[in-house]
């Protein structure tokens, strides 16, 4: 796409903030460093393919779960693109735990009087059902709540049960979901229900993916209803009709198996050795074309490593682009990178995601490290004109930056406003007029301006212990997260991040 007048203001703008001119004739010139960063802004505010390689990439590879076939096509997808610009590239292969893809999904509800079949989608690592389905009692369970569960009582074992909830409209109602999920799907676990199925929360009757809490420990078929269905359902039952739900979960299941990552890198001068990554995942659910969830942020970071390879900008330190996958199932490929490298992480310096969508920048989560806040607001000098930004020092779970935090690697996530994110996360809606192209521009402005500061400053922070890590647990709500994203576990038994130094892992708070 060619730029539009705004977006070559924009840029003209931006090298304006990163080259003032002096107001006296001794005044210091810009340095070089402050004149390769606005070289780099000003280019990817221009007519870069990036928008092409989003559309492509959404298009034409599609949705693509780690593990299918197009996510097979995402990777040769991608490592054709750094290549053709001349950046080095390379997929690293990592284990993931288990296979999960859906081949197909229905179900239909039946009672007195009474039969229709609203759409559903099965919840990542939900159990396939037999050939031809499965019939239980369909009950309300409310919210889910203890009280809920408590009114059920006995009548709960052996039933489907619908799951109540509301209309998903902002990120912060995302992260509920994830935590509230936990909490029900522990109950009904406890409870000895069929399965579960959820009202789905997104606008439209929108399906969705939304994985199972306990991941590839479940042993229940689990659904996604679509709205209204989900509301018929849940009326006929307040009313007093017997209802039962016949599910049909036709699942591509598994055991261990290997997939890859992608990782560009542009090779540092003075400091080789030291690394700054920027990542982004590269997979995504398949019911969409993955443009919020991840594929903009993808289309990004080649835009990045493309534009620094073609002006000839050489980082101090090495610049790494990791196009994760598993990301959706566990964060798996980062987890895999941090096994894999895991003698180079004294010297990786930073790691950064990139995962809220298309919406603007507005900072990013320093996630515990609050050394890092003055070294962000630097690093963003170049581009203070499209702030402000404003840095959150809380720990995140949730993206690729997690098995970092818990390594102990300074490490960071974009904080984004929430645009069309959360009504459109995982859902069939996730397709490529929900990125706003300027937006998307000025973001790599932002996070180029951020790689480029990293890269070349001479300040980096110490690596943190396990027992500092502990520490962050102990003082904030990680824990928490850590629970609600089923990964406590892995760090608990010294699997992932830090390994056990002899010393007891802390109860969340």
């Amino acid at each position: 796409m060619s730029p539009s007048r705004p977006l070559l203001r924009l840029a003209a703008l931006s090298l304006a903030l990163a080259l003032p001119a002096p107001s006296r004739a001794d005044a210091p010139l810009p340095s070089a460093r402050e004149r390769e960063a606005a070289l780099l802004v000003g280019s990817v505010l221009g007519g870069t393919p990036m928008l092409e390689d989003l559309r492509s990439l959404v298009d034409e590879v599609g949705g693509r779960a780690t593990g299918s076939e197009a996510n097979h096509r995402s990777v040769e997808w991608a490592l054709e693109r750094f290549r053709a610009a001349g950046v080095t590239a390379r997929a690293e292969a990592f284990p993931m735990p288990a296979l999960w893809l859906e081949r197909g999904a229905t179900a239909s509800v039946q009672g007195p009087g009474v039969r229709f079949a609203p759409r559903v989608a099965a919840m990542p690592f939900s159990t396939a059902t037999a050939k031809g389905g499965l019939t239980a009692p369909l009950l309300e369970v409310g919210r889910g709540t203890d009280a809920d569960f408590q009114r059920l009582g006995a009548k709960a074992r052996g039933a489907f049960l619908l799951v109540e909830t509301d209309e998903l409209k902002d990120v912060d109602g995302l992260f509920r979901e994830y935590d509230e999920a936990a909490l029900i799907e522990s109950r009904a676990f406890a409870a000895g229900v069929a399965g579960v199925v959820y009202m789905g929360s997104r606008p439209g009757n929108q399906l969705y993916r939304h994985s199972v809490s306990v991941g590839p420990r479940n042993t229940r078929p689990m659904m996604v209803m679509e709205r209204d269905g989900a509301k018929r359902a849940l009326r006929l039952l307040r009313a007093g009709k017997a209802l039962s739900l016949t599910a049909a979960l036709d699942l591509r299941t598994g055991g261990p198996y290997e997939a890859r990552n992608v990782i560009g890198e542009i090779r540092g001068t003075t400091r080789p050795d030291e690394v700054v990554v920027l990542g982004a995942h590269l997979d995504s659910w398949d019911l969409g074309g993955g443009a919020l969830d991840n594929g903009a942020n993808v289309a990004m970071l080649l835009d990045l490593a493309r534009q620094m390879q073609r002006l000839g900008l050489k980082p101090a330190r090495t610049v790494r682009f990791a196009l994760w996958n598993g990301e959706e199932q566990g964060m798996y490929g980062s987890a895999g990178y941090a096994r894999t490298h895991a003698a180079e992480l004294d010297r990786h310096t930073l790691a950064l995601s990139v995962d809220i969508g298309c919406g603007r920048i507005t900072g990013f989560y320093t996630n515990g490290r609050a050394p890092l806040v003055p070294l962000v607001d630097r690093a963003l000098k170049p581009v203070e004109g499209l702030g402000p930004f404003t840095q959150l020092n809380v720990p995140v779970v949730g993206t690729d930056n997690f098995d970092f935090m818990m390594h102990g690697v300074a490490n960071l996530i974009a904080n984004q406003e929430p645009a069309t994110y959360g009504p459109n996360y995982h859902a069939r809606s996730d397709e490529f007029e929900q990125c706003d192209a300027r937006t998307l521009r000025a973001n790599a402005a932002v996070v180029g301006a951020l790689a480029w500061g990293f890269a070349t400053m001479d300040e980096k922070l110490p690596r943190q212990s396990r027992a500092e890590v502990e520490a962050l647990i102990r003082d904030t709500d990680l824990g928490q997260q850590m629970k609600a994203f089923n990964v406590w576990e892995e760090w608990a038994a010294g699997t992932r991040g830090h390994p056990l130094e002899g010393k007891p892992t802390p109860a969340p708070r």
